[in-house]
């Protein structure tokens, strides 16, 4: 009896949709290191082309620019409201400004829609991602997380005394560019090493 065709896994695309341009190249470069599809939009409008244009995993949308109880929201809402078993493909993480964590963040906890306030712990972020995609089994597993050495680094504590429930355990920092550049360059040399490894390796397992 014939075995079954090998179903080679999609691969993992990821939207943003943010106006910042040092944020946008920032999230880049962690997503691409991951070896994962990014496409970056300043517009509402464009993103939801592309949704409709494209095979799409996870949106990560600045919720200042998304709104809320604007058509891209609702979108939004309604394409990561499907299971996964009823066809479900794409989940959205919402980024948060500081400034703005009283206008939306409540709203956002009412819609049960994960999001990150600014500034977030690296290691925050990815773990959402990687909840995310788990969840619609565009990866296998979770993601290799932020190595410890880059963890123990000097942290710049941001004094905002803001918190949210999502980080009711933990404090907000911010990173210095040379904090930021060392975490490329890990992540650079990982993916590297990743690509070399067998595709039903994607995702990694000790992250």
């Amino acid at each position: 009896m014939a075995s079954p065709p090998h179903v080679q896994p999609r691969q993992v695309g990821i939207l943003i949709l943010d106006e910042d341009d040092q944020n946008q190249g920032t999230l880049r470069q962690i997503l691409d290191s991951e070896g994962w599809r990014v496409r970056l939009v300043q517009d509402p409008r464009l993103l939801l082309t592309e949704l409709t244009s494209g095979e799409w995993s996870l949106v990560i949308a600045n919720v200042a620019l998304s709104g809320i109880d604007t058509p891209t929201f609702i979108t939004l809402r309604e394409l990561a409201g499907v299971s996964y078993e009823e066809g479900g493909r794409i989940r959205t993480l919402y980024l948060v400004p500081e400034t703005a964590g009283s206008q939306f963040v409540g709203r956002l906890e009412m819609a049960r829609a994960p999001y990150v306030v600014r500034p977030f712990h690296l290691h925050d972020f990815l773990e959402k991602v990687s909840d995310l995609l788990v969840e619609i089994k565009a990866i296998e597993g979770p993601i290799r997380q932020v190595r410890h050495e880059f963890g123990s680094m000097r942290k710049k504590k941001k004094q905002s005394g803001r918190s949210t429930s999502m980080f009711a355990s933990r404090d907000s920092y911010s990173y210095s560019d040379e904090e930021l550049a060392e975490y490329e360059k890990q992540e650079s040399e990982s993916a590297k090493t990743r690509r070399i490894k067998p595709r039903g390796d994607l995702g990694g397992a000790d992250r």
